[in-house]
């Protein structure tokens, strides 16, 4: 638990992206009715064409299905408002809570005692911000007298704001379920997110707080930025993502303006290439840290140019792949560290001359797998307290194997220029709730390593 003292230390600043999350834990017969409601051929022929985005029920009842045979988490935009009907009318959801990765990790910073948690979105209604845990060290920044103020998100709402609703579909393993002749078996617990991507939600910090950011930038010890998956490329006012791209790239400057503060940017799965082409040259350059999982990896390294590994990191999922895959990433943008989780372990990349050393960023990294571990078990962590419950969790069973794999990664690749560190994740084999994992973990790991740098005087 001492890193969690050295964390709670610390300040933090995030942004950009809360939502209300409608969450449904989804049974086999729910699947089979929507399979029959459509038509198992029908289903079939959809999933050969893959719809990036829903604009219709099958585009979803496809798109879901393809989840479940995978069981990998997935999530795929919701672009037709007119669904929201469909939706309401097909799923009773069980639970409703704060989504969104700057939500997320806002509400979990401040729970787990951090001195100050600092959270910007650009959109709270009433709704989103009762989402809001009620902690005093959680503050939201405004502008009262042409000076800076904060005040608790509770407070600090807006009348007439547009509230973002997901869709999450939890599904667990063992769930089964037939697709005309073909009985189908869940292999892993995981979601399926239907995020809603309207014109209305936009990803930017408004004009009156912008001149700001460098005072909060003096405030903190740094900053986890998200969101930017929730860009269009194009709106109908003439804007584009050009626009809130440059709008972006300021922000991380002017964060960065008065004090050289640490930003992690948080990357989540963006299905249009160009737009991730986008995202990834434009702010990869300007941040220190970046968060993504394997899948995310090939996706930014296809948009890189380097198609061959990102089909090998796709097809065969090998660790070797995806550490070599993360080495070009830190060169060629030039990174600071670059964390990397997924099911059955988390890592680290960073350069060799990296202040901290190989065991200190392993325990960075058990910090953060054991908090997802609390997460996944409780649904939720309210105090440093729910950490215990991650540490009764027992590593997966392939742990052994990733290890193994590692050391035969380590031979075969040049790793002498830089500090690779690979943990086997906690598995969780019921979770209560498998979103904000990811979010959890990289938090967990990113607040960790300012710590220890904190200490070590390289903050």
């Amino acid at each position: 638990m001492g890193l969690i003292d050295d964390i709670q230390k610390l300040s933090l600043y995030t942004a950009y992206n809360t939502n209300v999350d409608a969450i449904t834990f989804l049974k086999g017969e729910i699947v089979q009715g929507l399979i029959d409601e459509f038509g198992a051929d029908a289903v079939r022929k959809r999933i050969e064409d893959y719809p990036r985005e829903i604009n219709e029920p099958l585009d979803f009842v496809a798109r879901l299905v393809h989840a479940l045979k995978t069981g990998k988490p997935m999530a795929v935009p919701l672009v037709n408002e007119e669904l929201h009907e469909w939706f309401d009318s097909h799923f009773r959801y069980d639970v409703e809570r704060m989504g969104g990765q700057a939500g997320i990790i806002a509400n979990l910073l401040a729970n787990l005692n951090l001195n100050r948690v600092v959270v910007y979105t650009p959109h709270l209604a009433k709704k989103q911000a009762e989402m809001f845990v009620d902690r005093p060290n959680l503050l939201y920044p405004v502008v009262e007298d042409g000076r800076l103020a904060f005040k608790h998100p509770r407070r600090a709402y807006r009348e007439g704001d547009p509230v973002k609703v997901n869709r999450i579909f939890e599904f667990r393993a063992g769930t089964t379920f037939r697709l005309g002749n073909e009985r189908i078996e869940v292999p892993f617990s995981g979601r399926f997110i239907v995020s809603s991507r309207f014109e209305s939600i936009r990803i930017y910090t408004d004009p009156e707080l912008k001149p700001f950011l460098p005072e909060i930038g003096l405030q903190v010890d740094g900053a986890i930025l998200s969101g930017y998956q929730g860009i269009k490329l194009r709106y109908s006012d003439g804007k584009d993502a050009n626009h809130y791209l440059r709008e972006a790239k300021r922000d991380i400057l002017l964060l960065k303006r008065e004090k050289d503060v640490k930003v992690h940017l948080e990357f989540a799965s963006i299905q249009n290439r160009e737009l991730r082409k986008k995202v990834i040259y434009n702010l990869f350059p300007l941040v220190d840290s970046v968060g993504m999982d394997e899948a995310e990896i090939a996706h930014v390294l296809n948009a890189l140019g380097y198609s061959k590994l990102a089909d090998r990191i796709f097809t065969y999922n090998h660790i070797q792949d995806t550490i070599l895959g993360g080495k070009i990433l830190v060169d060629e943008m030039n990174l600071e560290v670059l964390q990397i989780h997924t099911i059955y372990y988390i890592a680290y990349i960073t350069h060799s001359d990296n202040p901290l050393s190989e065991a200190e960023l392993r325990s960075s990294l058990e910090l953060a797998t054991t908090l997802a571990a609390s997460r996944a078990s409780l649904g939720e962590i309210n105090s440093p307290e729910d950490i215990k419950a991650g540490m009764k969790v027992p590593y997966n069973e392939h742990g052994e194997f990733v290890k193994l794999r590692f050391e035969e990664a380590k031979r075969k690749l040049r790793t002498r220029e830089y500090k690779v560190v690979i943990i086997p994740t906690r598995l969780v084999k019921n979770p209560v709730s498998t979103v904000g994992l990811g979010d959890t973990i990289s938090a967990g790991a990113f607040t960790s390593y300012l710590a220890m740098l904190r200490k070590k005087n390289a903050l």
